[in-house]
């Protein structure tokens, strides 16, 4: 059914029929988009954004998305996409081709990705059967969840909102109402750009730079004391990421075993190991909002410093 014919029927006042080759049981809803918001110009950049995001995570697997209507529905994308934000292995076929086979494996993904998301299946914006029928804004709904919980540096369009049709299927006929539709929240201050606070503090004088270390020192030690470690120098004793590793671990409260880090790191390859799964904690765990260098962990060449955000 095309988008404008529908809306043009749904603007027909008093009782009408349900356009050709859609049904609706009595108490059913369905919400449809008009043409006019689809043309909405932050609607467009919303669905840009996305399939930018989507095309760079899977860009080493050489799959482009052109359209999130027609690339997404079937779940391979969905497979795909999940696996690489998440690390997990779905048991689910590669490659579905039947209608069945790939509403199966889109019911495999969806759950998935509600219990990654927390998002009970009632409470979704989204299911396997709108998704499955090609639903642009239960698409948007869901790859909006996925940005915001996997990728929340990300930047989304803020405050996108389109006008959308509601039509129910009632005792006295098909009847339509317009309603507003929230794809992403009004922007906030930490929407914009933010200035790096040990960036304006490296600006100031040497005492109060001096000040802050000996806090964040006084803070790490507190949280290493029952380890029977302390930390005098920010400096040099974070480089190899073995405080680092055990401080992640007493402030998330998860145990590290020795065989997935150098406790005693013998060469600079050890060190990276170490840094670089520290930086990985730290983004499973939805602490690490900006890209870092694991070959530069501290605030010297990633925007971020480790205490200012522990700090939190």
């Amino acid at each position: 059914m095309e988008p404008e014919p529908l809306y043009n029927l749904l603007q027909v006042p008093g009782r009408v029929d349900p356009p050709p080759g859609e049904t609706l049981s009595q108490g059913e809803k369905k919400t449809f988009l008009p043409p006019t918001s689809r043309k909405d110009p932050k609607f467009e950049e919303l669905q840009k954004v996305l399939m930018e995001w989507i095309n760079a995570e899977l860009l080493p697997e050489h799959i482009v998305v052109r359209s999130l209507e027609e690339d997404i529905f079937d779940g391979l994308i969905l497979h795909h996409l999940f696996q690489k934000l998440t690390g997990v292995k779905l048991d689910v076929e590669e490659i579905a081709l039947t209608a069945a086979s790939q509403r199966r494996k889109l019911a495999v993904v969806l759950e998935a990705a509600g219990q990654s998301l927390q998002v009970e299946e009632l409470q979704a914006k989204w299911s396997v059967e709108s998704i499955f029928n090609k639903d642009l804004l239960a698409t948007l709904h869901l790859l909006v969840a996925l940005a915001k919980h996997f990728q929340p540096e990300l930047s989304l369009p803020t405050n996108v909102k389109v006008e959308v049709i509601i039509m129910e299927s009632t005792k006295s006929g098909l009847k339509s109402e317009m309603a507003v539709e929230e794809l992403t929240e009004c922007g906030t201050d930490k929407d914009q750009p933010s200035k790096d606070v040990f960036d304006e503090l490296f600006k100031l004088t040497p005492e109060k730079v001096n000040a802050v270390k000996e806090a964040i020192v006084n803070f790490v030690n507190q949280k290493l004391d029952r380890l029977g470690l302390s930390v005098q120098n920010l400096d040099t004793q974070f480089a190899d990421g073995v405080i680092l590793l055990l401080l992640i671990g007493q402030l998330e409260g998860f145990f590290l075993h020795l065989k997935e880090f150098y406790l005693t790191p013998k060469s600079p390859a050890e060190m990276l190991h170490n840094v670089t799964l520290a930086l990985e904690l730290l983004k499973d765990e939805g602490l690490l909002n900006h890209p870092v260098s694991p070959e530069a962990p501290t605030h010297a060449s990633g925007g971020w410093s480790w205490g200012e955000e522990m700090g939190d």
